[in-house]
């Protein structure tokens, strides 16, 4: 039986540990967590905020996820996607998915990453 995501991994060029860092950091408000040394020589990095984790792992021959994407629930979406355009980062917003608001921006090595929230108690958190 299927308990909870763990985590989402994402793929990265080598070498853009940096650029990653600064984008899910400063701008998401995400925190580095540390990788395990054998997982860490490889490159990449991880991120954490409450009970969300995403992994960027460098991928040979890296091409960004355009259609596949995490969807991240957040509270206080116009100010988050104030946040992220005040920071330099592309919002989209979408109206199709009922009952939410919701929009779409880019990392900065070209991954989509989806940004939602329930309308009132539409989909009230578990």
């Amino acid at each position: 039986m299927l308990t909870a995501v763990d985590h989402v991994q994402l793929a990265a060029p080598a070498g853009c540990e940096d650029l990653l860092r600064a984008y899910y950091t400063d701008v998401l408000g995400m925190t580095e967590i540390p990788k395990p040394p054998v997982l860490a020589a490889r490159g990449g990095c991880w991120f954490q905020t409450g009970a969300v984790q995403l992994h960027l792992g460098v991928e040979e021959n890296f091409r960004p996820a355009r259609k596949a994407h995490p969807g991240l629930r957040v509270t206080g979406i116009e100010a988050y996607a104030a946040r992220l355009e005040a920071k330099g980062a592309q919002v989209a917003w979408d109206g199709n998915l009922p009952g939410h608001r919701r929009f779409y921006s880019e990392d900065p090595v070209g991954n989509r990453l989806e940004f939602l929230e329930p309308d009132g108690d539409v989909c009230p958190a578990p």
